[in-house]
């Protein structure tokens, strides 16, 4: 199983640099590394010094490259799916459609991203997959996406099951199954865990294990980096992410600025002085995160940043994003960034679903509050803490 890390923060604040950094210090640790990245632009490219493909390719000992095309992945999944409805079916009705007519619709590549990076980790062939995406929204989106996915099957396969509807239709449905599907469609076969549901299951267990998936914010001493930044973090724990640390990329001045201040030793002084602030502020912003510096990469020379990333199997000791006391009979989620203003709790049903800022997570409490009705809810130290 390989250690998954990606990135967040503000556009412009280093996110590719700081990836590229990471897979490099992971390769010279001896490490099997693959880099993937969603950008088909030749930005990504320059920087990088190589021309990706579809395929991994070895960049340098250890480290490897692919570009995820999502047209490309799109005809791919497609046969897939005609082999599968080729399997169960005995008039297919799709194999007529072909993969190279499909065009891509808005979240396809999110999924496709996230199933690759699945794929490729079920390989066995790296130790670590470095993941350079968007690095907004639409990231958290994809990496909760086992468990929005894992919500829908099993609230709709729950209520259908129970229905008049699925009661009525079931005697009719059984024999279809049976014939067309080779399936044997009953309740208890409705209730029980299936493929899809071991699938998602295995995505959400990951997701929330920092030894699996880590996140680092990147950010610069600009103020609505810093806030951009601090909102991904609250964010990414409704998602199940850990966030392991913040990289503060204070090397944002071109080279011919940085020479004309090396040229008066006070300006020198207070660009120092400046950094330190900087640094003082991110620091108090983020606790308990640890802060990592990086300096300014010159020409083609990457040691620097390499030197300068962090620990990445230090993302363990961070606090989790939700902590459940059976004892105390309640449920602790660690969200940074929010207070209560911008919380929105609801219970219809066995769950409880929380709302902050642009993320939505339905809670699956565990059978000894299943059900129970939330008593009191209050945040201190940036947690926020659910009594049933």
């Amino acid at each position: 199983m390989s250690l998954i890390l990606t990135f967040l923060g503000k556009g412009g604040t280093g996110r590719t640099t700081v990836a590229i950094a990471a897979a490099k210090k992971l390769a010279s640790q001896g490490k099997r590394v693959l880099l993937a990245t969603q950008d088909t632009s030749p930005a990504f490219g320059l920087l990088l010094g190589a021309t990706l493909s579809s395929d991994p390719q070895e960049l340098s000992p250890n480290l490897y490259g692919v570009q995820f095309q999502t047209s490309l992945l799109l005809e791919r999944s497609w046969e897939d799916v005609k082999n599968l409805e080729a399997q169960y079916l005995r008039m297919p009705l799709i194999k007529e459609v072909y993969g190279q007519e499909l065009g891509v619709l808005p979240g396809m590549d999110s999924a496709l991203a996230l199933n690759e990076i699945r794929e490729y980790d079920k390989s066995g062939k790296y130790d670590a997959i470095v993941y350079d995406g968007i690095g907004d929204q639409n990231t958290l989106r994809m990496f909760g996406m086992p468990e929005i996915l894992s919500w829908y099957l099993r609230r709709f396969q729950t209520i259908f099951s129970n229905s008049d509807l699925g009661k009525t239709l079931l005697p009719f449905l059984q024999p279809i199954a049976s014939t067309v599907l080779n399936i044997n469609l009953t309740p208890e076969n409705l209730s029980q865990t299936n493929k899809a549901t071991n699938l998602l299951e295995e995505g959400k267990k990951a997701i929330a294990d920092p030894h699996r998936v880590a996140v680092y914010l990147v950010t610069t001493g600009d103020p609505s980096s810093i806030a951009t930044a601090k909102y991904f973090w609250g964010s990414a724990q409704q998602v199940g992410l850990t966030v392991g640390g913040v990289i503060l990329n204070q090397a944002i001045l071109p080279d011919t600025v940085v020479a004309e201040i090396a040229e008066n030793l006070e300006q020198v002084y207070e660009k120092f002085d400046r950094e330190s602030a900087i640094t003082n502020t991110v620091t108090s912003e983020f606790a308990p995160l640890q802060i990592s510096n990086i300096p300014n990469r010159v020409g083609e020379d990457w040691q620097p940043l390499i030197d300068a990333m962090p620990d990445f199997r230090q993302a363990a000791m961070v606090p989790k994003p939700m902590e459940i006391d059976l004892a105390a009979r309640q449920v602790k989620l660690f969200l940074p960034g929010f207070d209560k203003k911008h919380v929105k709790l609801t219970q219809h049903g066995p769950e409880v679903t929380l709302e902050a800022g642009d993320q939505r997570h339905n809670i699956e409490l565990p059978p000894q509050l299943s059900g129970q009705s939330v008593r009191g809810a209050k945040f201190q130290n940036s947690y926020l803490i659910l009594s049933f």
